[in-house]
């Protein structure tokens, strides 16, 4: 008997997938509030006490944390070493950006407004909660969402006379319209990618709280190219993204070289003289810390959706080509995993389909 695969997020029931975000949430606030030094407090003093950025830690309730934010990263950004560790991690930023763009555009999960307005939950995650957001709203919402559209997807299965699930998965899975193939990489590169270069070159107060709202930019971005491009569109079907190669090449490739070549600086960085100050370091690794638990959990979210040979993927090309690289070659396999992975019929030794066994299978038949 031949049996389709069935990965861990159509195995296991949510509560238990969600098991290990909120682990890592809590791992991960554990871990920043023990790096929170007495370097942290000392600089959120000196924005208390209008020490640092005098007009704008003036500003009654939201002055000292904003003076503190912009603060914490122009210290971050304060060195050539520290400037290549950001590049990095802004370049698997822009991919995590791109993809979350791209399951916004698919038809399958607008009922969810978490996954299908990313807006707001970007702008808390990049304002606010980092890891916390990530892993308790935005990880958990696309879990609940592969479960529900797996449900509906098996629904249409069993209603459909059709011998393959191929037209399925193109309406389900398919973008809302051609258009978002040209939206989502100029959203990217308008509203994230420049922005990033700017604040990391300039690194002043300006440049900062630019990039700090990049979520609205790329909204506005992806909005206006949208409402220009809606005349174009040739096909007004839903868009199968993963079946147009060029289309799939030119929405990912930004944050790959993005990802490249911030690895090959990275890399070259490693071998120049140290040049971070206490504070820098400081900061750095407090952001470091952020993003590594956030990588953790995109590994384990590619792990049940995909299985183990696209996180193996993931792995490799994250430390061959950089983790934006190795994130959009995983999510392009993982979108064909779950194109593999729907609960179809079994086939038996003499070829016969079977449909898979549940409550109502006869155990002898």
């Amino acid at each position: 008997m031949e049996r389709t695969h069935r990965p861990l997020v159509l195995r296991l029931r949510l509560p238990w997938l969600l098991i290990v975000p909120v682990a890592l949430a809590v791992v991960g606030t554990v871990l920043l509030f023990m790096h929170s030094d007495y370097n942290m407090p000392a600089l959120y003093s000196q924005c208390r006490a209008h020490s640092r950025l005098h007009n704008l830690s003036r500003i009654p309730v939201i002055g000292p944390p904003s003076c503190f934010l912009i603060s914490f990263f122009h210290f971050a950004n304060a060195s050539v070493r520290s400037f290549a560790r950001m590049s990095v991690i802004l370049s698997f930023v822009a991919a995590l950006l791109a993809t979350n763009l791209v399951e916004s555009a698919r038809l399958c999960n607008k009922p969810s407004r978490v996954i299908s307005k990313p807006t707001i939950p970007w702008l808390l995650f990049n304002l606010i909660g980092g890891t916390l957001v990530w892993d308790l709203v935005i990880v958990p919402s696309f879990l609940r969402r592969a479960k529900e559209v797996q449900a509906a997807r098996e629904s249409a299965q069993a209603d459909s006379l059709r011998a393959d699930d191929s037209e399925i998965d193109r309406e389900v899975r398919g973008l809302s319209s051609q258009v978002e193939v040209w939206a989502i990489p100029i959203a990217v590169v308008v509203g994230f990618v420049v922005p990033s270069l700017v604040m990391l070159i300039v690194n002043n107060p300006v440049s900062i709280v630019v990039w700090l709202f990049f979520p609205l930019w790329v909204a506005l971005a992806r909005y206006a190219v949208k409402v220009v491009g809606v005349n174009a569109v040739t096909d007004p079907e839903p868009y199968h993204l993963e079946s147009r190669r060029l289309s799939l090449v030119g929405l990912y490739v930004v944050p790959v070289v993005c990802s490249i070549l911030a690895h090959g600086l990275l890399i070259w960085n490693l071998f120049s003289p140290e040049d971070r100050r206490e504070m820098t370091k400081a900061t750095i690794h407090f952001i470091e810390i952020d993003v590594s638990i956030i990588g953790a959990t995109v590994l384990y979210w590619i792990l049940v959706e995909a299985g183990v040979v696209v996180t193996l993927a993931f792995i490799g090309l994250s430390i061959l080509l950089g983790p934006g690289a190795g994130l959009c070659a995983a999510w392009i396999l993982r979108e064909r995993a779950i194109e593999r992975y729907s609960d179809g019929p079994q086939r038996s030794e003499d070829g016969a389909e079977q449909r898979p066994s549940n409550e109502e299978t006869p155990l002898l038949s």
